[in-house]
């Protein structure tokens, strides 16, 4: 049906014809993107034209005008219909009854409507006091009625916009600072709100009304296109849905992909936050742009007063670097600077701007992009360091990054930086895209170049630590080989080159074997040291791993985290150091344990104790408080069978997490008969303040004689927690390493986590007949790592065979 068709069934059948032919728009596959949505505008002109002919019969002096989205001809399927009815003050009654001939078909037909009815001189006092209104009368478009009073008020928004600009721009990059801070950055947020996150639609609208101000202008390649690509989203979002929504969950991103054709949710992602990015950098130049010629307006009449009027000043430009120079607080090229003769100069602005904490200037950057040479192979030293400085640089170091990226010029430098550019991370514990995070590393690092030997190669494996999430497979070990052929293209030395991909390939080892393994088996500590390979690159990877973690999100490092690292760390280096440590014997017990452990033989029943354990000010924070690590619950309990599965229901009913658990037998003082199991676990409160020890104790007992049903109470509690649709978990999985320890076997769980998981994983154990030896559990995210160690009753590791058996029934316990 063609547009002509539709018009004209809309004006034949009224408002029945006018929804008729809406569906039918809405519905033609053949149509979507800009042709759509401005004839979806065009169709709802002609409806509304037919409604106010209706109602204005006779009428002079009124008119009604479309704002905002509607006013620009952009109407998504669930858009509002943003309306003024204009009128010269006449009669006041015509003009209501006017008002209701329009507003109600409208709403009868349940679509959204926000609408005003004003005067001329109250639609400018309005604008002048509500920046929004005037943000949307800027896009005021004559539907129906008197075309001059439409004229007229557009001339006049207008102008007040342009007079008003020096005022009223800060206040509104004020309020768009305020919108970014609540609700994120677009091109980074897995659940992305697509107007109102920074770098989405409403920053594209802003951008539109600087301009109109004639003080600054945004940079326009690529502009127009982001803000069609979130227009096409949105709408495929409000197909998909049916609702008029902004926000672009994870359960509705498959559907809304298929309905722009793409491969997936994270093709769809990652042309969203492409788009995103465009916004966020023209924003960025603009502002900035905006901010210097305020500045200059408001220095310029007292400079020529001091030149008595004469000629205007020129700014003034300080060398930076060879062929750079700051000029009016941007980084921009020398006047003698040839980009196409200087295959380093894009380096050595970058870095001398991040040194100096400045901008890169617009117009610099695009310069350099189109004179761009390719660096020689390997690089000359000179662009080594200079990338080194750049990255050692701390903060600043993003906005040059971005602005490099803007033009293409980290590609043109690293072609491999191509696959992970936009790249979205599906896990709760990443703030950030692949990209991103890769630089956020780069930056916490330089906090750390004074404890290592070499900062050139810590800052580089920051960089490039991930660079193979942009292939299928591990992307460690991927990671290696394509940091073998980077390093060496920029320069670094063969025995360099093996260091950087050892980085690499092992960037998650110290935090993984820290927080899963067992410290006191040898076994860890020289699978670590060997992997190393030198005391160097251990202190290369330790500052390596704290700001891959830092840079990730607040859930993936903490002060617990840390000290757990700092141990093995320690721990390896001795053994690369010369050291080769002897089978562990069994540590002493302390006063407080042996306490425990008499009393538990003498009453015959479990006892603990709870204990907070705290880690003092550190040189950042000297004057903070003790930062806790958890609370240590040492748990004495004659031997006997269903100890783990029945400590981990306890303190799975009350809301505690655990993050470190040890078992073991403990050797009592002569005189005493009996054997006692010694529970030494780290638990922290999900919310809230911790239990008391007495209510524990009395849980556990009841627990332990089987007269507490922690499964069914577990059940319960689940079953009252709302189901909400999202991202399907992948099921679990339990792994056996048998070479990970002589003195026990791991099992290895990883599983989605969930209230009673380690009391589900230690009541399969325990029916498994195997002993827990010890328990190491990590949640990064929404996924727990558990690793036990575990043995036969005689204790001793188990047979391979028997081992894969019991990982086979635990997995397929967890499955069920």
């Amino acid at each position: 049906m063609s547009s002509t068709d539709v018009r004209n069934e809309a004006e034949d059948s009224g408002p029945s014809g006018y929804a008729a032919a809406r569906l039918r728009l809405l519905t033609e596959g053949a149509r979507s993107g800009p042709p759509r949505r401005a004839a979806l505008a065009e169709l709802t002109d002609e409806w509304l034209t037919g409604l106010f002919a209706a109602g204005a019969e006779g009428m002079r002096g009124v008119c009604l005008i479309a704002v905002g989205g509607y006013g620009r001809g952009e109407l998504s399927p669930r858009s509002d219909l943003d309306l003024l009815l204009l009128h010269d003050g006449g009669d006041s009654k015509a003009v209501a009854a006017l008002a209701d001939r329009i507003w109600y078909p409208v709403w009868d037909l349940g679509l959204a409507l926000d609408h005003s009815v004003r005067t001329p001189a109250e639609a400018r006092k309005t604008a002048g006091e509500d920046l929004k209104v005037q943000l949307g009368l800027l896009d005021a478009r004559h539907i129906a009625g008197d075309l001059g009073l439409t004229a007229a008020l557009r001339t006049s928004v207008l102008a007040d916009w342009r007079n008003q600009a020096p005022k009223r721009l800060p206040e509104l990059q004020e309020l768009s600072t305020e919108r970014a801070e609540r609700q994120g950055e677009l091109q980074y947020l897995l659940e992305p709100d697509l107007k109102e996150a920074r770098g989405g639609l409403r920053d594209a609208t802003i951008l539109r009304a600087v301009a109109a101000s004639w003080l600054a202008d945004a940079p326009r390649e690529g502009l127009d296109d982001a803000r069609r690509r979130l227009l096409d989203v949105r709408d495929a979002l409000h197909l998909s849905t049916g609702r008029a929504t902004d926000r672009l969950a994870l359960q509705e991103q498959d559907q809304v992909a298929a309905e722009l054709g793409l491969l997936d949710a994270d093709t769809l992602l990652r042309q969203v936050y492409e788009a995103a990015r465009v916004i966020s950098y023209a924003s960025d130049v603009t502002w900035r742009e905006v901010g210097r010629v305020l500045r200059a307006r408001a220095v310029r009449p007292r400079l020529r007063a001091m030149l008595g009027g004469g000629a205007k000043p020129t700014a003034e430009r300080s060398p930076l670097a060879e062929g750079v120079v700051e000029q009016d607080g941007e980084v921009v090229l020398a006047r003698a600077a040839r980009p196409d003769r200087d295959s380093v100069l894009p380096l050595r602005a970058a870095a001398a701007a991040a040194q100096a904490g400045l901008p890169l200037s617009l117009h610099a950057v695009r310069r350099m992009a189109a004179g761009a040479r390719p660096l020689p192979t390997p690089w000359p030293a000179e662009a080594r360091q200079q990338l080194v400085t750049l990255l050692g640089s701390g903060r600043p170091t993003v906005e040059v990054w971005e602005a490099l990226e803007a033009e293409g010029l980290i590609t043109h430098f690293l072609p491999d930086w191509e696959r992970v550019r936009c790249r979205p991370q599906r896990n709760a514990v990443h703030i950030w895209t692949v990209d991103r995070h890769l630089i956020e590393t780069a930056v916490r690092a330089s906090e750390f170049t004074r404890r290592v030997h070499r900062p050139d190669l810590l800052l580089v494996a920051a960089l490039l630590h991930d660079i193979g999430k942009g292939w299928p497979g591990d992307h460690s070990v991927a990671g290696e080989i394509i940091v073998k052929d980077v390093a060496a293209r920029i320069g670094f030395d063969r025995d360099d080159v093996a260091v950087l991909s050892t980085l690499v390939r092992h960037h998650l080892l110290l935090v993984d074997t820290a927080t899963r393994r067992d410290l006191e088996d040898p076994a860890t500590v020289r699978s670590v040291a060997e992997a190393v390979g030198s005391q160097g690159t251990l202190e290369l990877l330790h500052a390596l791993t704290e700001a891959d973690a830092l840079a990730t999100g607040p859930a993936a490092w903490s002060s617990w985290r840390g000290s757990l690292v700092a141990d093995l760390v320690k721990r390896v280096g001795a053994v690369l150091a010369g050291d080769d440590p002897d089978e562990p014997e069994a540590a002493a017990p302390t006063a407080e344990q042996e306490r425990l452990a008499i009393e538990a033989i003498a009453t015959g029943s479990p006892v603990l104790s709870l204990r907070a354990q705290t880690e003092p000010p550190t040189e950042e924070q000297p004057s903070g408080d003790p930062e806790p690590l958890g609370v240590e619950l040492l748990i004495a309990v004659p031997d006997q069978p269903g100890v783990l599965p029945a400590v981990a229901g306890v303190l799975a009913m009350h809301r505690l997490t655990v993050r470190t658990a040890e078992l073991r037998a403990l050797d009592l003082p002569d005189g005493v008969e009996g054997s006692v199991l010694l529970l030494n676990w780290r638990v922290a409160a999900e919310y809230g303040s911790l239990p008391q020890a007495a209510r524990l104790r009395a849980d556990l007992v009841r627990a332990l004689d089987g007269s507490l049903d922690i499964a069914g109470r577990l059940a319960e509690r689940d079953a009252a927690y709302p189901r909400r649709r999202g991202v399907v978990a992948p099921p679990p999985r339990v792994t056996v390493h048998p070479a990970a320890s002589r003195l026990a076997t791991v099992i290895e769980v990883r599983a989605q986590d969930a209230p009673g998981l380690l009391f589900r994983i230690g009541r399969a154990l325990e029916d498994a007949s195997v002993r827990v030896r010890s328990a190491h559990v990590s949640t990064p995210g929404a996924n727990a790592v558990d690793a036990f160690y575990v043995t036969g009753p005689e204790g001793a590791p188990l047979p391979g065979e028997e081992a894969a058996a019991v990982a086979r029934k635990l997995e397929e316990t967890l499955r069920g």
